[in-house]
Formats: C-alpha cells, structure tokens, sequence
C-alpha cells in the first residue's frame, strides 16, 4: 500500500475561493427554506382539511416529493425546463425551487402532526366563541403547533444545508463545487473536500446551537 500522501499546503492559496461559495449556500438554504415553510402551512392545512380533493391534492404532492430523489428533482427542474417550458431556468432558481418544493413535503407532515398534537378542546372553544377559522389557525393553534415541532423544523433546516451540496451537479458555484474546481486544478481532491465538509460541519453546529437556544428561550415564554 503506498503512504499516506496529504499536501494541505498546496491548497492553502486556494482556501478565500472555497469560502466564497458560502453566501451562495446561505442564499439557496435561506430562500428554500422560508418557501418550504410557507407551502408546507399550506399543505397541511390541505391535508386536515374536510374538502377531500384538497386532502387528495396534498397528499399526492407530498407522495411525489417524497417518493423521488431530491437530485432528480433537481436535475428535472434545470435541465427539463427547456424542453418542457421553452426557456432555460438559472442554475440558482432551480436549486432553491427544488429545495424549497422539496422541503415543503416534509414540512408539511411535521406541521400536521403539530397541529393534530394540539389540544383539539383549544379548537373547539375557539369556534364555540365564533372565532374564524383562519384567525383561529393563525393566532391560536399554529403558534402553539410550531413551538412543539421546532426540534423537528430545525433537524429540516439541518437536512436542506447538507442537501444543498448536490446542486454542484448544475455547475452552480457553490461551497461544493469550488472544492472539487480546486481540487482539478491542484490535482488535490481529498484536501479541499474535506475543507468543505469542515465548513458545513461548522454551519450545522452553528445552526443546532441556534436551535436549542431557540427552544430554550420559548418554553420560557410559556
């Protein structure tokens, strides 16, 4: 077997380039996420729901979101638009389209089970007293739904930062595909992977500690 050869000299010059494509992952994660947030309220709102084809409608996406591959999502979105809609959308619009419709499947079943956790009496005494449902979803149960399941949004959140590596495979600029750029020009792969798995171990350890100082803070509000 030959030695070890490892050479994090040579990459060292080449480190601000990898770092760069950091805001890059922040702005797909961050846009995904809060579109993953948003539809998936929508989809579970669909799913309990007493209009059945909106139970249909949501069960079925969330079925095909699940069912199916996040890459091949992603690659459907990017390299089937110009096919399917006549026009080539960008690199950085499929990625967090794809991120955002994806993470709005599972978003929508935690949602779900949080709103079904909730005490269904808060439900009815909130209708008894005539509040609208939408004011009722909104200020009531949802605030309550959303405390209890934040472990759970979180370890999503968690999930779409480490995903967000495959959209190197659509050439976007990424933490990802700058390591692998670097790592063609120094014919150094596994020194600047690496350092692109250190980075996104340090932002999902700086997101879990968001996450229990979050928590935290709001089962003091109760």
């Amino acid at each position: 077997m030959s030695p070890v050869n490892l050479d994090f000299e040579r990459i060292l010059p080449s480190l601000p380039f990898i770092l760069e494509g950091i805001p890059t992952t922040l702005k797909i994660v961050g846009i995904a996420a809060v579109m993953g947030f948003v539809l998936g309220i929508i989809l579970a709102l669909f799913k309990i729901s007493r209009i059945k084809p909106l139970n249909w409608l949501a069960d079925f996406y969330t079925s095909i979101f699940r069912g199916t591959p996040l890459v091949l999502q992603l690659m459907l979105i990017y390299f089937g638009s110009p096919q399917i809609l006549g026009i080539q959308i960008e690199a950085f619009e499929a990625a967090f389209l794809s991120f955002g419709l994806n993470s709005a499947a599972y978003i929508s079943e935690i949602i779900r089970a949080g709103i079904n956790a909730v005490d269904k009496g808060q439900r009815e005494a909130s209708l008894a007293l005539g509040v609208p449902y939408h004011s009722m979803m909104l200020n009531i149960i949802l605030p309550q739904a959303i405390k209890n399941i934040l472990p759970s949004l979180m370890n999503e959140l968690i999930s779409l930062t480490k995903e967000s590596a495959v959209v190197t495979i659509i050439g976007l600029s990424d933490i990802m595909r700058r390591a692998y750029i670097v790592g063609g020009e120094t014919y150094k792969f596994f020194e600047p992977i690496l350092f692109a798995g250190f980075i996104y171990y340090v932002m999902v350890m700086i997101l879990t500690v968001l996450g229990k100082v979050l928590e935290r803070r709001m089962r003091r509000s109760d």
